[in-house]
């Protein structure tokens, strides 16, 4: 029979954090951005009802978009801060930051698809546009666009929820432009099309980025290693630890924003300094690889005691 120890620590002091929920650092601006972006909304969907205008029913429409996407990433900052009380959710609400991206995605999906069909729909039609109003309320937008993004640009490289509402805020503020740009042609050269071929360029604008953003929410909760951490790098880095004889069950990924977490188990020579391997590999995962919530498992007499599940 072959005899085995093992050690299961969380490294660093006992356990080793991250720096916390990186959305719940940004809630006051996410709040701001709200009440701007929702108040807008009803002005730009009146202005588009009366002016007649896709290109700024269009923008109207993302603005809406927008707001419920700050508002789920708003409350999704709320909600992931809260402690859990049925002991069940080990993990807590973290993961509800990553849900929210995911509606953010939804929604700006459904709205580019929906301008497509309205502008195909239209194709053909002369229908007049008050370019005055569209002029006006595209340049509002335009300012409040830009203030939202001020307030999220800081946050949205930490938080994916943050993210999702700041490339809401980003697409729109390109609607903002397209409206401007549409109201000033259709002045030029007296043919509404512009108006239709801004809706659709927006509503393209829309899709592409909420693709990209929906392949972000995708890797994370299908437990993809994290962005810049390279797997096979890990695992070699590990491997030349001094007394490392085997290294197995590694498995890396993102539980939320700002929090990648790492397992790993140690086959160690049963001369090694177990105290020595930790401090190192504690040392390679944080600072080599950036994983600061790590939990390593040091095991000894062959791998093959541990038990590995098979998958």
């Amino acid at each position: 029979m072959v005899s085995r120890t093992e050690e299961v620590v969380d490294v660093g002091a006992g356990h080793a954090h991250g720096t916390g929920h990186a959305g719940a650092r940004h809630r006051a601006r996410l709040g701001l951005a709200f009440l701007l972006t929702a108040t807008f909304f009803v002005v730009e969907l009146v202005a588009g009802l009366v002016s007649g205008s896709l290109a700024l029913l269009s923008d109207a429409g993302h603005m809406g978009a927008d707001v419920v996407a700050l508002g789920a990433a708003l409350v999704a900052t709320i909600i992931a801060a809260r402690p859990d009380s049925t002991g069940r959710r080990t993990f807590g609400h973290y993961r509800v930051e990553i849900f929210a991206s995911g509606l953010a995605v939804l929604i700006m999906l459904g709205m580019g698809v929906y301008v497509l069909v309205e502008a195909i729909g239209r194709i053909g039609s002369e229908a007049p546009v008050a370019t005055g109003t569209m002029l006006l309320v595209g340049v509002l937008g335009l300012v409040v666009n830009l203030i939202s993004l001020f307030l999220l640009r800081s946050g949205q490289s930490e938080s994916l929820a943050v993210r999702g509402a700041y490339l809401e805020v980003l697409a729109d503020a390109a609607g903002s432009v397209g409206v401007i740009g549409a109201a000033i042609l259709i002045r030029i050269s007296g043919s509404p099309v512009w108006d239709l071929v801004v809706a659709v360029a927006i509503a393209v604008f829309i899709v592409v980025r909420a693709v990209a953003l929906g392949r972000q929410v995708l890797a994370v909760l299908a437990q993809h290693a994290p962005d810049g951490v390279d797997p096979a790098a890990v695992d070699t880095d590990l491997r030349h630890l001094d007394g490392v004889v085997e290294v197995h069950d590694l498995h890396l990924w993102t539980l939320t924003s700002g929090m990648d977490v790492a397992t790993v188990h140690l086959v160690a020579d049963v001369s090694a300094d177990h105290a020595r391997m930790l401090e190192s590999a504690q040392r390679i995962l944080r600072d080599g690889h950036g994983l600061a919530h790590v939990t390593v498992q040091v095991e000894t007499g062959g791998a093959v005691a541990c038990g590995r599940p098979g998958w």
